[in-house]
């Protein structure tokens, strides 16, 4: 939507709630959860039809409506306290990193294939575009200096629906840009800002539009330009587009076209963050810009290296982008002589087994390397450990964390508000604050955590509604999709990708064992499953169908469910209405994980393998650890010890644990759990401790005289 067409619906709202417009054209809604309520007061059906979208809720709000709510006292009252946060928040001249550090003048750029901000954005496909837009919102809350980079995709990633037999089909439907919350980029002749791409006998030309994120301004780039062919109009049409060519194009556009559009926009980064290998043909862009200004090769490379940082999240080399050298050739022929190289220096740079291997690329052109958990960043330094003698900088690790107020839930946040100090959220990687959860009645912390297990069922229940009354699926699918919950039970969660490695199937090992444990007449437990397999992943997608066949099956009594297409908004009821969160995947190939970060901010305890983040946070204390570290001879017999550990864990362990209360069904064991899973987990695991650990680590270092958290100088970049 371009201004004019904002400042036209701005002048279609009354004049007292105009600013419904501002708010509704930044994310800072999304971790701010009054202002969705402030919607959701004036038509709650609207609202959930136009699935929490503010903008497509504005221009589809009866008159009426709006005239009614701003005649109410308690919707004034609570639209002048939104605007006058938004307004506080925005213009806030002491934020932490203005307080820490002396100004940089230049911002860092956050270049990502993805961004996972709130479901009505679809730009994500799981914790990788969550992550991503996680670390927006800790840039703004902090006051770092950032511009995010990447796609606008046209059909967003996929819808998933699964069939009776438990197939996954995709479906694919465009967007329509007018009704999201991004705004098109003009240039100064007021026209839509596009750019070029020069590849072998075409240009791609690219527009450009912004999702504003707080303080932090995101830009999209969209290929879907009359003037392109029509492959390339399709280039940014889908997520993880599978075909190599527009693979290798899209990779082209971001990392290219991504510092074109900066330059474009005047905006000069100090810093260019690389969220995993994808945008790493932006190095090269940059090199070639300080060739073409007569530096040589290596002097160009030096300079970008300073400046460049790369975050590495996978563990498998199979998982990196990698394409052979002659579709190389086909799509970037005659590129290197624009950075003083022939073919073969060329092809060198990312050379990995004959491929063209983009996170290769990455480590040979940055000078700050970081995986993602401190495991990771062992099986990471081992991975591509024949690098080093290639000039790659080391891998050191940065553990991931998650944006605390975007998923923590409403009244857990009320409930700390009373317990854990005014100024709480602006000290969240501070241990002593978290310390004080201890200090929280039991019957408090249990009766929120009760309301949210009700709301997950009646969540469940209304999506199995709506669905049954399309007459699009069997009786069979409605109960499989949890219309039996009871919110009086234990419920365990899991929920993630549906990659091999994950094993989702590895509960089901033993059926019999299950049933048995699901459906105690005396301690039942139900078991809650979500995620999606990539569509060209059929391995993936058999594993949901032999989970879903199971869940379907009668002798489960309702008590095993599949909720379907997983995303931000199910993964919201999930994390927060749960109370135990189960991870199963092979160690070591989870490289951090964080929907178990997410649990456990609402108080759902882990019960994971040692793996990714876990293993940094299992203390004994604060849930349970599925198997050991120990290394196998082979993955069938790592899982057959990981089978026995989950069932005996659960059957001797949790269960019981979970069902040993007071005569007012008040599990005081399971809620000193609950609250040591808060403290410790609380304060390690949040963005707040991670982007910071990026700015003083990762950023600071390239840029003089910036100033760390202790308030010594930040190490040079010839010390690193």
């Amino acid at each position: 939507m371009s201004e004019a067409q904002i400042d036209n619906l701005t002048s279609l709202l009354p004049k007292r709630i105009a600013k419904l417009t501002e708010l509704a054209y930044n994310l800072w809604w999304t971790w701010h959860p009054e202002v969705p309520r402030l919607f959701q007061r004036i038509d709650p059906v609207l609202w959930e039809s136009v699935y929490h979208n503010p903008v497509k809720f504005l221009r589809r709000v009866e008159r009426e409506a709006l005239r009614t709510a701003y005649n109410d006292k308690r919707f004034a009252g609570l639209y002048d306290r939104c605007v006058n946060d938004f307004t506080e928040y925005m213009n806030q001249p002491a934020t932490w990193f203005g307080q820490m550090h002396a100004p940089w003048g230049k911002p860092v750029a956050y270049f990502s294939f993805e961004f996972g901000l709130h479901e009505c954005l679809p730009m994500y496909a799981g914790g990788l575009g969550v992550l991503a837009g996680d670390h927006l919102k800790q840039a703004s809350d902090l006051g770092i200096p950032m511009v995010g980079v990447g796609f606008l995709y046209l059909q967003g990633y996929f819808r998933q629906r699964i069939t009776e037999d438990g197939w996954q089909e995709a479906d694919f439907a465009p967007l329509d840009f007018a009704e999201l919350p991004i705004t098109r980029v003009t240039g100064p002749d007021k026209q839509p800002l596009t750019l070029s791409i020069e590849l072998p006998n075409r240009l791609i030309w690219a527009q450009v539009w912004r999702a504003q994120v707080g303080r932090v301004p995101l830009y999209l780039l969209d290929t879907d330009v009359p003037k392109n062919s029509a492959p390339d109009r399709q280039l940014t049409y889908r997520l993880y587009n599978p075909d190599p060519d527009t693979r290798i194009a899209q990779e082209i556009v971001l990392g290219i076209g991504g510092v074109r559009a900066l330059r474009a926009l005047g905006i000069e980064p100090g810093v260019w963050h690389l969220n995993e290998g994808h945008p790493a043909f932006s190095t090269l862009e940059r090199t070639r810009e300080l060739v073409q200004q007569g530096l040589t090769f290596e002097q160009a490379r030096r300079e970008v290296r300073k400046t460049t940082v790369f975050t590495t999240h996978t563990p498998v080399p199979a998982g990196n982008d990698q394409f052979p050298q002659w579709q190389i050739d086909r799509q970037l022929n005659g590129y290197w002589s624009e950075l003083g190289l022939d073919r073969e220096a060329f092809m060198d740079l990312a050379d990995w087994q004959g491929s063209y291997n983009m996170t290769v690329l990455a480590l040979r052109m940055a000078d700050r390397c970081n995986a993602v958990s401190e495991l990771h960043g062992e099986v990471s330094r081992k991975m591509w450990k024949d690098l080093n003698s290639k000039d790659s900088a080391p891998i050191r690790h940065i553990t991931n964390g998650v944006h605390t107020t975007t998923w923590l839930s409403r009244r857990m946040r009320r409930l700390f508000d009373e317990h854990l100090g005014p100024d709480w959220i602006e000290r969240l990687d501070d241990p002593s604050v978290w310390a004080q959860v201890h200090d929280i009645p039991d019957e408090d912390l249990w009766s929120v955590h009760k309301h949210y297990k009700r709301r997950l069922a009646s969540f469940m229940q209304e999506r199995a509604r709506s669905k049954w009354v399309t007459h699009s699926q069997h009786p069979v699918q409605t109960i499989a999709s949890g219309v039996l919950i009871n919110p009086s039970v234990l419920t365990i969660g899991f929920a993630r990708r549906f990659a091999t490695y994950k094993r989702a199937s590895l509960i089901l090992r033993d059926v019999k064992r299950l049933l048995n444990i699901i459906n105690n007449p005396h301690m039942p437990v139900q078991i809650l499953f979500a995620g999606k397999a990539h569509p060209n992943d059929e391995p993936g997608k058999r594993l949901i169908q032999e989970l879903y066949r199971q869940v379907k099956n009668a002798d489960s009594a309702g008590r095993l469910v599949f909720i379907e297409d997983y995303d931000m908004y199910v993964a919201r009821q999930l994390v927060q209405g749960v109370d135990v969160w189960m991870n199963t995947p092979r160690r070591p190939y989870e490289a951090s994980g964080t929907s178990g970060m997410k649990a456990a901010l609402n108080g759902a305890l882990n019960f994971s393998v040692l793996d990714g983040w876990w293993r940094e946070a299992y203390n004994g204390k604060n849930g349970w650890a599925i198997g050991n570290e120990i290394e196998y001879a082979s993955a069938e017999e790592q899982d057959a010890a990981d089978v026995e550990s989950l069932y005996s864990i659960l059957e001797n362990e949790i269960v019981p644990l979970y069902y040993r209360a007071d005569d007012n069904s008040i599990p005081h064991q399971w809620i000193q759990m609950m609250k040591e899973s808060i403290a410790t987990c609380g304060p390690r695991f949040c963005t707040m401790r991670m982007v910071k650990q990026y700015v003083n680590e990762m950023y600071s270092p390239p840029v003089a005289g910036v100033v760390n958290l202790n308030g010594k100088l930040a190490s040079q970049v010839s010390q690193v």
